[in-house]
């Protein structure tokens, strides 16, 4: 199939919101046999035959995004304008809209989606009969003006924008029936006033909401009841500061509830509130929940992540934790590995089943035509990681001006052993400079306490790690002058 096309406006700002700028297929839904898949293409859903290898244009309406195949493979829910759909049987039809311009149902609000790393905004239930669907009212939302200065003459665009301290949208949550009926309201604010709905899921378990306080410093998992919409809290966790959410949790096995939780130095992962992981272990995320145990991204050291199964009673494995970036998926037996490291050029792929290697898949991403001239240091009292890329070639003789190259705000990484985080700056560095990459106060890996060290002021601390770090990478590197200091991001 060709793709392209025009995408819808939704779509596209779906896309910005996970900082994807590819075009064609970049995201996919399958089925729990991996016998079918649903993807949106230039505005139209298609569903595809996983084991005969064909395809087909769905009878849907134009401007259809974010499809969602049902866990039996036979219908598809999606996103068209500000209604939620399912396609069945050959048949297309409404499941839910309204007619205010404000509302809109099945797709994630600005904030869940920018700030939560929650891009969707309806889920099937296990049986495949209902839908958990999500209304978003954006009429409190003050109105922005957004103009492009290349074009004046056009009118400028509206979008509502919740800045900080004022109204959010307004978010509902209703179960329906696949064909519009039967539907329970879920009053999941209750009186307890929660602000944000972080999360949702709905598995054999159960189904649970994750759900914040407007401050963040309290998160709470609520159960749901499907048949009349009631809600009960199952579990709460409270940090002076922020609860910081993680992906993969909260996750129910049984009745054993998984979560990820800041205690004491480190990110831990907890079942029923009891950590088994320890002081030495930041988990990053919970890829995957199983009868034999759980699968982490984790770091022992900040500039690489890996990845290990915790069994239930806390005994951890590593799969990978040689210096790189590591994840990998999970279904059932069969693990897809993937790799990336200062050593090589893109991502290497390898699938495992029941352990063994059975397939790699190829990248065939272009690799940038750079030579990479990069050294990792852990610099001054705070030990902070620090990347030094010098111009390709560089013989070491002339004193080189100093570009520094920081992300600069709170939970982003730059200085991880993989090469594809230095291309942007190697090329800057083959332009003439030493181009110094810091990773300050604020960023993961490094604990709780590292993190939290920016809350309330987002520059001093930053700011303060990038001279600090400056001055003692020129201790190293004589070559540095400091007398030609500039700074980009």
């Amino acid at each position: 199939m060709e793709g392209g096309g025009d995408l819808p406006p939704e779509e596209r700002a779906r896309r910005e919101r996970a900082r994807e700028s590819a075009e064609g297929i970049v995201a996919y839904d399958a089925d729990p046999p991996l016998r079918r898949a649903t993807f949106a293409l230039g505005g139209q859903i298609v569903l595809a035959d996983l084991d005969s290898g064909t395809v087909e244009l769905l009878p849907t309406v134009s401007g259809g995004f974010d499809p969602r195949i049902s866990p039996d493979g036979a219908a598809v829910a999606y996103v068209a304008g500000r209604a939620l759909r399912v396609v069945r049987d050959g048949a297309d039809r409404e499941v839910v809209s309204e007619e205010e311009p404000t509302v809109s149902w099945g797709a994630a609000e600005f904030i869940a989606a920018e700030e939560m790393g929650r891009t969707r905004g309806f889920w099937w239930s296990p049986d495949s009969g209902r839908l958990l669907v999500e209304r978003v009212d954006v009429a409190p939302i003050d109105r922005w003006w957004i103009s492009a200065p290349v074009t004046p003459m056009v009118e400028p665009t509206g979008i509502r924008y919740p800045a900080a301290g004022t109204a959010n949208a307004g978010v509902a949550l209703a179960i329906l029936d696949r064909d519009g009926g039967g539907r329970v309201d879920v009053d999941w604010t209750g009186g307890e006033g929660w602000e944000y709905l972080a999360d949702a899921s709905w598995t054999e378990a159960g189904l649970v909401l994750t759900v914040q306080s407007r401050d963040q410093r309290v998160l709470a998992v609520l159960d749901v009841d499907p048949a009349d919409g009631a809600v009960e809290e199952r579990y709460r966790m409270e940090d002076e500061h922020w609860v910081e959410l993680v992906p993969g949790v909260p996750a129910l096995h049984g009745d054993r509830l998984v979560t990820v939780e800041d205690l004491g130095p480190a990110r831990r992962l907890c079942v029923d509130g009891a950590p088994l992981t320890g002081d030495g272990v930041q988990v990053r995320r919970v890829i995957d929940v199983g009868d034999e145990g759980i699968v982490i991204a984790a770091s022992r050291e900040p500039t690489t992540t890996g990845v290990a199964t915790v069994t239930w009673e806390g005994d951890l494995e590593w799969w990978a934790n040689d210096p790189g970036v590591h994840g990998a998926v999970v279904g059932g037996p069969t693990v897809v590995d993937v790799r990336r490291s200062l050593m090589h050029d893109g991502v290497h792929v390898v699938i495992r089943s029941q352990g063994d290697q059975t397939a790699t898949i190829d990248d065939l991403a272009e690799v940038p035509p750079l030579e990479l001239n990069v050294r990792l240091h852990r610099i001054g009292d705070r030990e902070l990681a620090t990347a030094l890329l010098l111009p390709a070639g560089d013989e070491g003789h002339e004193p080189l001006p100093v570009l520094l190259d920081p992300y600069g705000g709170p939970h982003a990484q730059r200085v991880q052993q993989a090469r594809s985080m230095f291309h942007t700056s190697q090329w800057f560095a083959d332009q003439g400079f030493a181009v110094v990459v810091v990773d300050g106060r604020g960023t993961p890996g490094r604990g709780p306490a590292f993190e939290r060290e920016v809350r309330g002021d987002l520059a001093g601390p930053v700011l303060d790690d990038q001279i600090d770090a400056l001055d003692e990478l020129a201790r190293l590197e004589p070559r540095l002058d400091l007398g030609r200091v500039a700074i980009r991001g």
